[in-house]
């Protein structure tokens, strides 16, 4: 379920793309976004080849800046947000961020034909959190409904949750991080996080010669 995130993420990135407005309607940002997104990864062969290092690259550049990782990692954190100090908070946004981007760096060269459409948008002139609703279509398979729960800031529209089929990303950290933090407390989450960032990150490409 998590793999498919990473990738669904992906075909709507760039949200906050410099050529649209900041009080753009979230619906515009992302409808106008995805096709240019879906035909980078149809044309970069060196994504499609597995190359994960610009994968890696490509998240950092197109997927960070859209998605509000503070909220989400306290969200996904729950009651336990309160306990944490102000470095164990920075920490904890930190390592949840690497994972969910190094882990599944590696969904987009699985990366093939399926398109995206997106939902009419009801909303009022003075909303501030939406869900744009949106489904991806792939051949020979069922429709995927996914919507991304968004905020207004001051700079844009930014993601705070993506549901998968009803499944809620943040709440489905949420239990394996309370059991985690339940065992081992807080520090023990972010040592957890950390070991499970190192163990998914790219390795790098054999020396000539070795």
């Amino acid at each position: 379920m998590l793999r498919t995130f990473f990738l669904l993420l992906t075909l709507v990135s760039g949200f906050s793309t410099p050529v649209l407005a900041a009080d753009t309607p979230p619906d515009v940002l992302a409808r106008s976004t995805t096709q240019e997104v879906l035909a980078i990864l149809k044309q970069d062969k060196e994504i499609q080849s597995g190359n994960l290092n610009k994968v890696y690259q490509l998240v950092e550049a197109k997927i960070l800046p859209n998605f509000d990782f503070n909220r989400m990692t306290q969200l996904a954190v729950g009651k336990h947000w309160t306990r944490a100090t102000a470095n164990q908070k920075q920490a904890l946004v930190t390592e949840f961020r690497n994972l969910l981007v190094r882990t599944y760096s590696s969904s987009l060269t699985a990366f093939t034909n399926q398109t995206v459409e997106f939902r009419p948008l009801t909303m009022k002139p003075d909303d501030t959190d939406v869900t744009v609703h949106s489904e991806i279509r792939q051949p020979g398979g069922q429709p995927i409904p996914i919507d991304y729960s968004m905020y207004k800031t001051s700079f844009g529209w930014k993601v705070y949750d993506v549901s998968i089929d009803g499944v809620s990303l943040v709440t489905n950290y949420r239990a394996s991080f309370a059991s985690t933090i339940r065992q081992s407390g807080i520090d023990g989450l972010i040592k957890t996080l950390a070991d499970k960032s190192a163990r998914s990150a790219p390795q790098p490409a054999p020396r000539s010669g070795s």
